[in-house]
């Protein structure tokens, strides 16, 4: 199994690093400094739209954020697309999530979220995984088989700046933080992390993401 390391740059007990991002609803600009002093953030890092986990994930955190936010905890997805493409997507898929927009991975760099080099090792490891993230299929598929399936099921198709994006970014990794008020990160969720590739496409439950934004208030 490769291994996936998370680097120490946003490891619980450090600093987020800052960021400044243009909001996908055109309202301006998203910063850390939004929430600095104000309220913990769950800050969940995204690659492109051509990614149907990531899209998938998206949603799912749609029907989260109302209970982080009842939890006294704000929700901001950060997505690997220019603007225009996130807004032209948002448009038919509307959504209450803030969302910002880092078609150069800036903020992945930032908080150390790993691209792994494609090696041989890793394409050999990649082409012999099968996976069931949602556990929507009889059984896991092989992942290009799963990315297409999950694509169907969805009517999706994707456009020049998706294929684009995923040329570009592919495979770089996701991954969620919760940070607190003073801008300290106290949870890490790195894709990947602990069980090699084989946990491609898995994001954290609802049950999971809950229960790390209780434990960070509780503390």
């Amino acid at each position: 199994m490769v291994a996936i390391e998370l680097p120490p740059t946003a490891s619980p007990g450090e600093p987020a690093p800052d960021f400044a991002l243009p909001a996908v609803d055109g309202t301006g600009i998203v910063s850390l400094d939004d929430y600095r002093g104000r309220s913990p953030l769950f800050l969940s890092l995204f690659v492109g739209l051509w990614c149907p986990f990531c899209r998938r994930a998206i949603a799912q955190m749609a029907t989260i954020e109302q209970a982080l936010k009842a939890a006294g905890v704000e929700t901001l997805c950060i997505v690997a697309t220019p603007p225009e493409n996130a807004r032209l997507y948002f448009k038919y898929r509307p959504t209450r999530l803030r969302l910002a927009s880092d078609p150069g991975l800036t903020t992945h760099r930032a908080y150390g979220v790993p691209k792994p080099e494609p090696t041989p090792e890793l394409m050999k490891e990649i082409e012999t995984i099968r996976i069931n993230p949602e556990g929507i299929f009889p059984e896991p598929l092989p992942l290009e088989e799963a990315a297409a399936a999950v694509a169907r099921l969805d009517g999706y198709a994707g456009n020049v700046t998706d294929q684009a994006d995923m040329e570009r970014q592919w495979p770089q990794l996701k991954g969620q933080f919760l940070i607190d008020r003073n801008c300290i990160v106290r949870w890490a969720n790195i894709e990947c992390a602990t069980e090699g590739m084989a946990g491609l496409g898995k994001f954290p439950t609802r049950d999971e993401i809950l229960t790390a934004a209780r434990t960070l208030l509780d503390a």
